[in-house]
């Protein structure tokens, strides 16, 4: 009778061990897909490798994929997701206006789709999205603008031109009506002067926010229009469009020594950053891509319990379909002042990755 007990109590003692462990287990079948828009900037490999770490060191399956900037390529990827059974599927798209017959296929399976950093549009099979401000962050660009050149205090006229992102990017809108609000009104003025007369966002727009392309338009912006005079601002939307800028500039022979122009940026590339220490770029927008991964998880980790994932943004993205809750991280800028307490004292640098 005691020999009884003494193996009822070991069979218990199993059971609840073998239960721990298929708890366990279910959280490591659980598949997130994670699907990036290109490895070729620095920024989107940061973002997928923050997000699979996280997503590992919660107990999860990941399936990361990058997708060359190219739209079919992406799609496929997605269809993979699909089909292998991931519950939930973060995306940063290559193209914004692409997705609603994939996202569709997702839908109708019940996976749950979080929107990163660029707004998917034109569905409702999006459930969530996690971004920055980039509102905000255009907001800051144009008014690290209006205080280096004293444009509240009446200063210019200055001459400008406007670089701004890719037109398949929802962020492009907002982050150049962010800088324009700023900035506008002194063109109006005159204190600003846009000689190019390029102020209208399909004018000013990069494809794929491509490095060479910035490049190759400044060029010829500088050759029409600045010939006998100087550029003293340049408007750039992120750190690609920023680098082409300055290439072009460079080479129509502008330094650091004989003064370049303030060129705004956005992502804190490290490439980005050596062109502010060596005087070449003035500024750019820090996003903190560790804290938007951060926030991305805890989103996934209540979608996978069956609760509410927090937002703190639930009425100013509306995608043409549906208003989609949003979770926003503020930006900050970062400039020769201040990248030491912002890059390096937060270890999201070292000093070797931005020494020359």
């Amino acid at each position: 009778m005691k020999l009884r007990r003494i193996l009822a109590v070991l069979m218990s003692v199993l059971l609840l061990v073998l239960m721990a462990g298929c708890g366990g287990s279910d959280k490591k079948e659980t598949k997130i897909g994670v699907a990036m828009p290109t490895q070729t900037r620095q920024r989107w490999n940061q973002d997928g490798a923050n997000i699979e770490k996280k997503l590992l060191e919660q107990g999860y399956s990941v399936d990361l994929q990058y997708g060359n900037n190219e739209i079919d390529l992406q799609i496929s990827q997605i269809e993979k997701m699909i089909q292998e059974g991931c519950k939930v599927i973060i995306i940063g798209a290559v193209d914004a206006n692409s997705l609603s017959d994939v996202l569709e296929q997702a839908k109708r399976k019940n996976i749950k789709i979080i929107s990163y950093d660029r707004l998917i549009m034109n569905t409702d099979a999006v459930d969530y999205y996690a971004t920055f401000d980039n509102l905000a962050v255009g907001t800051m660009q144009g008014e690290y603008i209006e205080e280096k050149l004293n444009l509240k205090n009446g200063g210019g006229p200055f001459s400008m031109e406007i670089t701004a992102g890719s037109l398949d990017d929802n962020n492009t809108i907002s982050l150049f009506e962010g800088a324009m609000d700023v900035l506008r009104p002194y063109i109006q003025k005159g204190q600003l002067v846009v000689k190019s007369g390029q102020t209208d966002l399909r004018d000013c727009a990069i494809s794929h926010w491509k490095e060479e392309i910035a490049k190759e338009r400044m060029a010829g912006i500088l050759a029409a229009f600045y010939g006998d005079g100087k550029l003293d601002a340049a408007l750039c939307a992120n750190d690609s469009t920023a680098i082409g800028v300055q290439a072009a500039l460079l080479e129509a022979g502008y330094s650091p020594a004989t003064g370049m122009p303030i060129i705004t940026g956005q992502d804190a590339d490290k490439k980005s950053i050596k062109a502010i220490l060596r005087g070449e770029q003035t500024m750019s927008i820090f996003k903190d891509t560790r804290i938007l991964a951060e926030e991305t998880v805890k989103m996934v980790n209540a979608i996978i319990a069956g609760k509410e994932p927090e937002t703190n943004d639930i009425g100013n993205y509306n995608n043409g379909m549906k208003i989609v809750p949003t979770f926003l991280v503020r930006p900050q800028f970062v400039d020769g002042s201040n990248y030491k307490e912002l890059l390096l004292d937060s270890g999201y640098y070292t000093e070797s990755d931005i020494k020359e």
